[in-house]
């Protein structure tokens, strides 16, 4: 198992109104595959500690000394607004991992691709867009993105620029932006209709808890297999 390391705060990039990317500069990190996460600990004056978990925003291969969280500040948590908005720049904190081996997928996985997202649970599936676009890959991917809102939308740039073969679809549950063919609402059956089909395509859905199972028993209705269908949740 990994230990501790120590992860210094080089650069931090507002998404939306609450969520955060932020880089951190790790000596000696050993890679990781796209779909993981980390553990951040806090030490405050006293001793008091605070571990928390992370996803990864961007693959690293081992050797590179540098890594990138997502972080959504959680209305009174204890440690997502503090890292989202006061941990200063240069400060360090510890990390462990990476951690998960489940929720991974890398450009050796061929097939098509369907990404579901909720919220800032599209932090580790735009590690998976990022390694796939790193690696010119040709198999068709498409990511279902659920947001509340047009403002909502964490790497909305990047996201518009998506390259050759990727289908982007955003899904707005409480307010649509203004001429949207899709009135706001939760992800329904016919927001499957045109995606890979159930044979050979590989599914990956993140977000809320309530979100994952809703979207997860869409999927089994529409025919994905279950062992093609895997799932982080978190909330």
């Amino acid at each position: 198992m990994h230990g501790w390391r120590r992860a210094r705060l080089t650069g931090r990039t507002k998404q939306t109104a609450t969520g955060r990317t932020l880089t951190f500069e790790v000596p000696h990190w050993p890679g990781h595959r796209p779909g993981q996460h980390v553990d951040v600990r806090l030490t405050a004056d006293d001793g008091y500690q605070a571990v928390r978990s992370y996803s990864l925003a961007a693959p690293a291969e081992a050797g590179e000394a540098h890594i990138e969280l997502g972080v959504q500040a959680a209305f009174g948590g204890e440690v997502s607004p503090y890292l989202a908005d006061d941990l200063p720049v240069g400060a360090d904190v510890e990390v462990m991992g990476p951690l998960g081996g489940w929720f991974v997928w890398t450009p050796r996985d061929r097939g098509p691709l369907l990404l579901i997202a909720g919220g800032s649970g599209v932090v580790p599936v735009m590690a998976m867009l990022r390694a796939r676009s790193a690696s010119a890959s040709d198999d068709p991917c498409t990511l279902l993105y659920s947001v509340r809102a047009p403002d909502e939308v964490w790497y909305a740039a990047e996201l518009d620029a998506a390259g050759e073969g990727v289908d982007v679809r955003l899904l707005h549950t409480r307010t649509a932006p203004d001429g949207s063919p899709r009135p706001a609402g939760r992800i329904t059956d016919h927001d499957l209709l045109g995606l890979p089909p159930p044979t050979g395509t590989r599914c990956y859905v993140c977000g809320p808890t309530a979100f994952v199972e809703h979207v997860g028993d869409l999927l089994l209705a529409a025919g994905y297999a279950p062992d093609r269908i895997r799932t982080e949740r978190f909330g």
